[in-house]
């Protein structure tokens, strides 16, 4: 998830992020992370909704790069694409970081201050 001048990176950097920001989209990457590529009819059974709007989410997911959809038959079969995942964690370790040294001098503050147990 590099930034070019041209900002298309950026703009798929947002549509990764905008995918992720739902609990629904979020539920359907585990489902394919956990069981593997599974049917449209499949992801279904695990949601309270019609399937044109697990579609929509669905079409959410393929549009960021998030899963790929595979047409076998009638069916159409999604699978996980962990790629722009990576990129997510990529961007996200030098927060990561930030915060261990946090904690870490947190810690040391905690460790330099005296006990409460003098009576």
């Amino acid at each position: 998830m590099t930034t070019t001048g041209a900002g298309t990176d950026t703009a798929a950097e947002d549509r990764v992020f905008a995918a992720l920001a739902n609990a629904t989209r979020r539920e359907v990457l585990r489902l394919l992370r956990d069981g593997g590529p599974q049917s449209v009819q499949t992801l279904a059974e695990h949601f309270d909704m019609r399937r044109p709007s697990l579609s929509e989410h669905l079409k959410v997911l393929r549009d960021a790069g998030l899963v790929s959809e595979q047409r076998s038959g009638r069916q159409r079969i999604y699978r996980l694409e962990a790629a722009p995942l990576a990129e997510v964690q990529d961007w996200l370790h030098p927060y990561e970081r930030f915060w261990r040294g946090r904690m870490k001098k947190l810690g040391e503050l905690l460790d330099r201050m005296p006990d409460d147990d003098a009576t």
